[in-house]
């Protein structure tokens, strides 16, 4: 077949895939560069940095702080809390913890922040969905 979209499953919409959207307009060159300009998208960039950044450098302080008190703290990471469980094991299992808190922070912000201005700049660049 010649068609970029053929393939198993190719049901006529973009990919094949019944998710997808049969056709949007392909913007040009010129017209994502003049997006990236734009106070739209500007403002979208500032609201993604200013959560993630500040969120990364928490988790990095974080986990270096782990890292630093298992390779010099040994005392007190060794102290016991209940029966052979200790602050060593809780600070590690909070690691865990934290990462998965971090990803419901940053999916519950992108939904509500990210993703209605990521889908209107979508829009305007390649039309409404057909």
């Amino acid at each position: 077949m010649t068609t970029a979209n053929a393939g198993p499953g190719a049901s006529g919409q973009a990919g094949g895939r019944p998710d997808m959207p049969a056709e949007r307009r392909v913007p040009e060159p010129q017209e994502f560069v003049d997006m990236q300009a734009s106070p739209e998208f500007q403002d979208l960039k500032r609201r993604l940095r200013r959560f993630v950044f500040p969120m990364a450098a928490f988790f990095l302080i974080w986990y270096i702080s782990f890292v630093l008190l298992g390779a010099y703290a040994h005392d007190f990471m060794g102290t016991k809390v209940i029966g052979n469980i200790n602050v060593g094991l809780l600070l590690g299992l909070a690691q865990f913890v934290t990462t998965f808190v971090i990803t419901g922070i940053y999916v519950k912000f992108a939904n509500r922040e990210l993703d209605p201005r990521a889908a209107k700049i979508r829009e305007e660049l390649e039309g409404p969905i057909a």
